[in-house]
């Protein structure tokens, strides 16, 4: 039978309904004070009906956690309109923090007025915490392994689970990873070397860390970070659990500094991906709420996730110092000493995600104590470019060594280019491989000039590559008039060799677009640049040509270049007539005699009469091979630098060949004994002719 209503009985049940309602349910007057409360509130609050009733809200809680609350209280009561509130807050007899849903509602007597407020509350933690553990996994996805670099990497997994997941999070990775290699697995029971990338904490100054970013600590294998890394499976611990405090109080350091600090819970994570071991991230927590399975769950989630982003770091280590390994193996060791020039140069890679490119330089020693000084740039990045540069360059030496013009060599260079795009191509189809770009598709410049100490003559050409700058003396700049040919690998089209007499001190820039392109993508721009910052009188400028490349590097490089760069800078010398003599000579065997005399007599001028033998009979073998073989102008010229220099030109193009007489020929073993009683020897061709040419090492 159901009650009357308005009967006592009815009241009486509605009175118990309101006490016995497992939501809080609670009733202010219009000030807000406490008129009634059910057991569930009470509970909240810490304190029953009879200890609240009368008392103003907030009872208990902090006034900042309730400010929210009584300012929607008093607008319910002036407005006398319904309110929902949401609030994240301690209750006074919780604690850890909930999420609460609030209902709020006038209750107004029988002629409408408002008379009380009541309250209904509703614990939203779960959903709460639901919501905020997928909104961590949607930043994860966009905030984790932006770039691909390692220290990054951990930072950004850090800051995001600092501090809405954890007090504190480090990020600790295996030596060999940040080598780019892979880690090996070590006996289950060793101790674990590993090197912090990240830390942070909720308290300024990162109290917690024992260990410094960048530096390396051993675990022993009880603590947690080496159970984690062994196991491969995430581990639990807290203070009070004998394994951890028997690894703080393990390293005196880490028990000073964790002095006063109680873990209620810690999650060591091992960062594994694609099956191999990588790191672990640990994370704690001092607050009152330990980590609960869900967090668990999301903390190896983030992990995976951030473990990916490194091994993609890794990878991307690897094959950037292979790569750079491989560019440095093949580019000049150390400073080059010329006669000609006094030389500094740089390379700087790019630590743009592209990888290494194909920049290159060299400085070659020819011969009569002339230099050609060499940059190219192939165009794309990685291994592959690092490796057609060393065929460009190893191709650039070889042909250097028969002395060809700087037209004729890129000439040749062009055809050899042509001829590896051919054969990549044969072997992709027949492999059926993917198609690569290859270096006739993807450009190669190169810019080849030598430089003569005696004439003080520089002779360049360009294949599609920026002209050098020309400082002189008086600190005047210039860029040298090219005429510019095709990149490499086009073919057909010719090259052309401009010459130009400089005067001794003069300062030759050579360089990859790396270092002007990056001004407004403009290399006009950047070569007016270059030129402005190389440009100084001779009293003003650094005598170092290395602090000088520093300079110009400083000057124009961004913080972090997107292209690789290389840079030669040169200054000129000059051999005058102290070092240098020339003869002419008759055509005939008679002068052969006088080529001696004349040796002998500048030898004993210079200081050389120990090096006359082998020198009087190197210039008769060479000057009568010239006369007998050769043709008019015949003439010897001797050198005196850091070697002794003998030529002999003569105006037949046909080079002489070395090789072996029999025991009864009468003749041929002259280039032999030449060959045998000099440091080395060669020939060169001339617009008129060729140049027979030795060298001896002095002292």
């Amino acid at each position: 039978m159901e009650p009357e209503t308005g009967s006592e009985e009815e009241r009486a049940l509605m009175d118990w309904a309101f006490r016995q309602s497992s939501i809080p349910l609670s009733v202010f007057d219009t000030e807000q004070r406490y008129l009634r409360l059910n057991e569930a509130a009470g509970v909240a609050m810490g304190a029953d009906e009879a200890a609240l009733r009368g008392h103003a809200f907030p009872f208990g809680a902090s006034e900042e956690d309730a400010r929210g609350m009584l300012e929607a209280l008093r607008s319910v009561a002036e407005h006398g309109r319904p309110l929902r509130y949401e609030v994240f807050a301690r209750a006074p007899a919780e604690e850890r923090e909930h999420a609460w849903n609030l209902e709020i509602w006038p209750i107004r007597d029988e002629a409408g007025r408002v008379c009380a407020i009541g309250t209904a509350s509703f614990d939203s933690s779960e959903q709460h915490w639901a919501r905020q553990r997928l909104a961590v996994l949607d930043e994860a996805a966009v905030s984790i392994g932006t770039t691909l670099d390692l220290g990054r990497t951990a930072e950004e997994l850090a800051r995001l689970v600092v501090p809405r997941f954890a007090d504190f999070a480090s990020i600790d990775l295996l030596e060999p990873v940040l080598r780019g290699e892979e880690p090996e697995n070590g006996p289950p029971q060793s101790p674990v070397v590993l090197c912090r990338m990240a830390h942070l904490s909720t308290v300024p100054g990162t109290p917690e860390a024992v260990v410094g970013v960048g530096s390396a600590t051993t675990h022993p294998p009880f603590s947690p970070p080496a159970k984690a890394l062994r196991s491969g499976l995430a581990v639990v611990s807290a203070s009070g659990d004998p394994d951890f405090d028997r690894w703080i109080a393990d390293e005196p350091a880490r028990a000073q500094r964790m002095r006063g600090w109680t873990v209620t819970s810690l999650i060591a994570v091992p960062l594994i991906a694609r099956g191999t071991t990588l790191g672990v991230a640990v994370m704690l927590r001092t607050r009152p709420d330990p980590f609960t399975e869900d967090d668990f769950t999301l903390a190896k989630e983030l992990a995976s996730r951030a473990a990916v982003c490194v091994d993609n770091a890794r990878r991307y280590t690897r094959e950037r110092s292979a790569a750079l390994t491989l560019q440095e193996s093949l580019l000049p060791r150390g400073p080059s000493r010329q006669s000609a020039v006094e030389v500094a140069s740089r390379y700087l890679p790019t630590d743009s995600l592209a990888g290494i490119g194909g920049d290159w330089f060299d400085v070659i020693p020819l011969s009569g104590a002339r230099v050609a000084l060499v940059v190219g740039d192939v165009v794309g990045h990685g291994i592959h470019a690092a490796a057609t540069m060393g065929k460009l360059r190893t191709a650039v030496q070889t042909l250097a060594d028969v002395d060809l013009p700087p037209d004729e060599l890129l000439a040749h260079l062009d055809d050899l280019v042509l001829r590896l795009g051919s054969e990549d191509e044969r072997g992709e189809e027949e492999s059926g491989a993917v198609a690569r770009p290859r270096s006739g598709e993807t450009g190669a410049t190169c810019l080849y000039a030598v430089y003569d100490p005696v004439s003080r003559n520089l002779t360049a050409a360009s294949a599609g590559h920026p002209p050098p700058v020309l400082v002189m003396p008086d600190g005047s700049t210039s860029v040298l008039a090219l005429t510019a040919g095709p990149v490499l690998g086009v073919g057909g089209l010719p090259f052309e060799a401009t010459e130009l007499q400089l005067p001794e001190g003069s300062l030759v820039a050579l360089y990859s677009d790396g270092l002007v392109g990056t001004i407004d993508h403009d290399p006009d721009l950047g070569i007016a640049r270059l030129r402005a910052t190389l440009a100084a009188p001779a009293a003003a400028r650094d005598p170092s040509l290395e602090t000088e490349c520093d300079r110009v590097l400083a000057e124009l490089l961004p913080a972090h270049p997107t292209d690789d760069v290389a840079l030669v800078l040169a200054r000129t010398r000059a051999l005058d007539a102290d070092h240098v003599r020339v003869w002419d000579l008759a055509p005939d065997f008679a002068g052969v005699a006088q080529a001696r005399r004349l040796t002998l007599a500048q030898l004993d001028a210079w200081g050389l009469s120990e090096a006359g033998f082998v020198t009087e009979l190197v210039v008769s073998e060479l000057v009568t091979n010239a006369i007998r073989y050769g043709a008019e102008p015949i003439q010897l010229r001797l050198i005196h630098d850091r070697s002794l220099i003998c030529e002999v030109s003569d105006g037949n193009p046909t080079s002489p060949h070395l090789r072996r007489a029999r025991i009864l020929d009468e003749g041929g073993r002259g280039l032999l004994l030449v060959a045998q009683l000099t440091t080395s020897w060669g020939t060169r061709h001339t617009p008129t002719g060729k140049t027979i040419w030795t060298e001896q090492k002095l002292g």
